[in-house]
């Protein structure tokens, strides 16, 4: 059944944030970088847009694996971030969710990544979007 609304409504997407541990401290997280406009060649973290029929956290597991290759780690909950102009293609909120990688896991850029790599909290390049702001909330939350 199809509805029409009055009101616009805005667009509704998750972020992911897979990281690595030495000495029981996040050190590396894995970015992608955009093969597509908005921030085109700009690294971020893995995400994308919900489908209508879609549970946030399947939708999560999905683009991280599409995006990455990556299956098979536990997501939690991080956050929900929802300021206006945050996306320049709209109105957009993002769900995000978290979740450790072994040393082990292996990687690999798809859909519309064009590169996946780990990265040194110590070292990050600008990041696509708010996603700074997401991974300063990571951090705070998870060395709480």
């Amino acid at each position: 059944m199809a509805y029409t609304y009055e009101y616009a409504r805005p667009m509704v997407c998750v972020d992911i944030i897979v990281y690595k541990i030495e000495n029981t401290f996040p050190t590396h997280i894995l970015l992608i970088e955009r093969k597509n406009d908005p921030h085109k060649n700009c690294w971020a973290l893995p995400g994308g847009f919900i489908e209508m029929e879609e549970d946030l956290v399947v939708s999560a597991y999905r683009e991280l694996e599409e995006e990455t290759n990556i299956s098979g780690i536990q997501l939690e909950q991080l956050k929900t971030y929802g300021k206006p102009g945050r996306d320049p293609r709209g109105r957009t909120i993002s769900v995000v969710f978290y979740g450790e990688a072994s040393h082990k896991t292996e990687f690999k850029a798809g859909d519309d990544a064009a590169d996946a790599q780990w990265v040194s909290l110590s070292e990050l390049p600008d990041l696509a979007f708010d996603h700074k702001l997401i991974v300063d909330d990571f951090l705070k939350q998870i060395n709480s």
